[in-house]
């Protein structure tokens, strides 16, 4: 007779590891086309690595051993590139900028170069940022491992990704859940978080600002929203939607705690640089990644709202207000249907952020891995049965456990 072992085994080859195994060897592909046509060093590194530990995911999932193939494709696609490319001090651009801004912040209460001569000197984000690249300077100018390790930025970066989902899956209740960690070793955050990891930190605190809004915490919502909008103003319509799911939910008074929680945090956070730099900031964090600064943005993908601000002025200009009827669109959206759920609530900020980046008169196609990672980690942060849900009813707003509404009993 089979052992218990065999039949185990025999059970993990069933028809179900097709998709995996052909998901494992697409993200392959995907990443060998890094070393076949990119031109940048730190990419080329992270094809070749994580085409390997793709592919090792791969034969590990035809064999049913899910554990292994997991754990192979976040060595290939995280572990092994990542500490490579920060022990060798190698990356893209924006890892030095971070920690740039953040050497200056502590130097001299400034972030910004002035008058940026070239793309190297421009920083393109807000005050918030600064404080991932802070360590780099906190640890003074060594060039040990160490140094190396706990000053890089994309550590940093990693660590508020990481907490802000950790965080959100547990403010919503959710049980862990397996697609977390493919969703890390996946390609839409295994080669941020390897090259550069800028975009990173404003994920997370999105994922957390979307679960605190879900479970009821106006006040945790709107200040996680102000850490996310004092890093980048792309964070903006996280507010709108944390605010309509609340109104939703919770009612007028929730969200408009939410919103002067966030607009008075942001306000405090980027006020003291905006008062300092007026003139660098709108350069540096307006104008350069719109592509109306002095210096061309290497933000160039062909994207269709780079393709349209191409054809001149008038073009920049149709971009721009085929970005405002976006951006209406959605606004509109969240009042005549507001998201009621955190996974709804994603999918609303995925498909604003979406249409902004496709639009934007000046982009990159990695930008769209914010919108991916928003709707993939609803859901697989949201309560499954046996969790709390929010629901309305005469007595007001409460949680109701998923066991006690088929019991009929108050949770």
């Amino acid at each position: 007779m089979p052992s218990s072992r065999t039949t185990a085994r025999a059970a993990a080859r069933t028809p179900m590891t097709t998709p995996w195994v052909a998901g494992w060897l697409l993200a392959a592909a995907w990443a060998l086309s890094f070393p076949l046509f990119s031109s940048l060093g730190p990419h080329r590194l992270w094809g070749w690595c994580a085409a390997a530990g793709y592919l090792a995911a791969a034969a590990a999932t035809a064999l049913g051993r899910r554990r292994a193939a997991l754990c192979a494709a976040l060595s290939g696609a995280v572990a092994v590139p990542l500490l490579y490319l920060v022990l060798t001090g190698q990356g893209q651009s924006e890892v030095g900028v971070i920690e740039r801004s953040g050497r200056l912040l502590l130097q001299t209460g400034r972030l910004y170069v002035d008058q940026p001569a070239g793309v190297g000197e421009y920083t393109p984000y807000l005050p918030g940022m600064a404080l991932l690249g802070a360590p780099r300077a906190l640890l003074g100018g060594g060039d040990g491992w160490a140094v190396r390790l706990l000053g890089d930025a994309r550590i940093w970066c990693a660590a508020a990704l990481f907490g802000g989902m950790w965080a959100g899956r547990r403010l919503l209740g959710g049980a862990p859940s397996p697609l977390l960690p493919v969703l890390v070793a996946s390609p839409v955050v295994a080669l941020p978080l390897a090259v550069s990891g800028v975009d990173l930190p404003l994920a997370g605190l999105c994922c957390l600002a979307l679960a605190a809004a879900a479970a009821g915490r106006p006040v945790l919502a709107g200040a996680v929203l102000a850490g996310a909008c004092a890093l980048k103003w792309t964070a903006l319509p996280a507010v709108a939607v944390a605010v309509a799911l609340l109104a939703a939910c919770r009612g007028g008074r929730a969200a408009v705690r939410c919103g002067l929680v966030a607009a008075g945090g942001t306000a405090l956070l980027v006020l003291p640089s905006a008062l300092l730099q007026p003139g660098e900031l709108w350069r540096q964090v307006f104008a350069f990644p719109t592509g109306r600064a002095e210096v061309p943005t290497p933000a160039s993908s062909p994207l269709p709202g780079r393709l349209l601000a191409e054809l001149g002025s008038w073009g920049w200009y149709l971009t721009v207000a085929l970005l405002a009827v976006a951006g209406l669109a959605v606004a509109l959206s969240l009042l005549v249907r507001p998201p009621r759920t955190v996974v709804a609530a994603a999918d609303r900020l995925a498909i604003g952020l979406t249409a902004a980046f496709l639009l934007a008169p000046a982009g990159r196609f990695g930008y769209l891995a914010l919108p991916v990672l928003l709707a993939a980690w609803a859901r697989s942060a949201s309560p499954r049965r046996g969790t709390s849900r929010i629901v309305t009813g005469s007595g007001g707003v409460r949680k109701v456990g998923w066991g006690a509404m088929a019991a009929g009993r108050r949770g």
